[in-house]
């Protein structure tokens, strides 16, 4: 059964960071592209990051280009997305995507 395990939100004032983290299981995680998406109340759910299966090639979304970075250690089957610059529309839940299949999402509340 593959999991995917989301830790790392947190309530951070405007202009702070956070490191989000990943845990994925029950398959070859150094074989697959993986995902962060978020979802603020109301709205859709928004694909902010994507990393090929070695790490090598990343892209964003234009709304966190330049204040995101996401990355990943496959010895740890971990994904990992640092947030700086934290803005309050960067509020939301962030869930770690695997195809179709997502975590349970952490929250992440960008508020002073």
């Amino acid at each position: 059964e593959v999991q995917l395990v989301e830790s790392g939100g947190d309530l951070v004032q405007p202009g702070g960071s956070l490191r989000l983290s990943c845990v994925g299981s029950g398959f070859i995680f150094s074989n697959y592209v993986m995902n962060w998406a978020r979802q603020a109340p109301g709205k859709e759910l928004e694909v902010v990051s994507t990393i090929d299966s070695d790490g090598t090639w990343t892209h964003y979304a234009n709304s966190v280009q330049g204040r995101f970075t996401v990355s990943r250690d496959n010895s740890k089957n971990t994904l990992y997305l640092q947030l700086n610059s934290l803005k309050p529309e960067d509020t939301g839940m962030y869930y770690c995507i695997k195809g179709i299949t997502r975590g349970q999402g952490t929250q992440v509340t960008v508020s002073s």
